[in-house]
This record gives C-alpha cells, sequence and structure tokens, in this order.
C-alpha cells in the first residue's frame, strides 16, 4: 500500500475549496473518499479551520444567500442545510446573520411565477400557497406574499 502524503490531501482540499465553499463533514466525506488515512484528514480539516479556509459559518451564509437568490424560503433553505450536515445552532446563526426581506422575497417569487394580480378564486389561491409553501415559505410570508407593497 502507498504512503499517503499529507501535502495531497492539503491540495485535495484546496481544490474543492478553489470551487464552493464546504462543510466539514462534507469536505471530510469527500476526502476520506481519495485517502484512506482517517487521521490524516482530520488533521489537515484541522489545519485549514484554523487557517479560516474552512469555515461552517461561511458556508451556511454563502449557502443561505445562493439559494434565496434563486426563489427559495427559510424553511426549505434550513431543511436543505439540516440534510448536508450543518447542527442546528449552526443553521440558527447563520440564518439569523443573513439579512434577507423574507415577504418582499415570497411575493417576488409570487409575482414571477403568477404575475401581480390576485388570485381569481380560492383554488387560484391555494395554488399559488402550495407553490409558496413548497419553495419553503412559511404561513406568515405565504400570506405576506398576497399583501401590496408597504
Amino acid at each position: 500500500m502507498q504512503e499517503i502524503n499529507p501535502n495531497d490531501i492539503r491540495l485535495s482540499a484546496m481544490n474543492l475549496l478553489a470551487r464552493r465553499e464546504h462543510l466539514r463533514a462534507e469536505l471530510a466525506a469527500k476526502l476520506q473518499k481519495r485517502f484512506d488515512d482517517h487521521e490524516l484528514v482530520e488533521t489537515t480539516l484541522d489545519q485549514l479551520t484554523e487557517e479560516n479556509l474552512l469555515s461552517d459559518q461561511r458556508f451556511a451564509e454563502s449557502y443561505i444567500h445562493h439559494r434565496a437568490n434563486k426563489g427559495y424560503g427559510p424553511d426549505r433553505i434550513r431543511q436543505e442545510l439540516r440534510q448536508k450536515g450543518a447542527g442546528g445552532e449552526l443553521v440558527s446563526l447563520a440564518m439569523e446573520s443573513v439579512e434577507t426581506d423574507w415577504a418582499a422575497l415570497a411575493r417576488e417569487v409570487r409575482y414571477k411565477k403568477f404575475g401581480a394580480g390576485e388570485p381569481a378564486d380560492f383554488r387560484e389561491k391555494g395554488r399559488q400557497l402550495r407553490f409558496l409553501q413548497y419553495r419553503g415559505f412559511g404561513g406568515e410570508y405565504s400570506s405576506l406574499a398576497f399583501a401590496g407593497e408597504d
């Protein structure tokens, strides 16, 4: 078996981080597929964290901005972050630190999909509410999406 060079692990990690931010757990899983030395991978990740090249907080904030720009609401983004392995406290802190007007975003998403007019009937309003709910806008933000501009 060939000996693993720690510099190879670092180089692979840096190449992955150059493309986009990663959660530590996500990066560890990718590196452990390539390198069979769990300790060296963890040591490398510790070094990257100390050098502030790897940050779960920065990843979470970046992910929130990215998904909000794609028209997704806070509920869906929280769920996606948890599925990626982000802890509940990290998700809460990141959601608080990102300044997004979720009501305005819900309105914008609704207008883009259905137009600015009011729904013709309850059935159509229900359809639009289900769409907003699917996109991650809870009841409060969904109902504000139907309100006029403040």
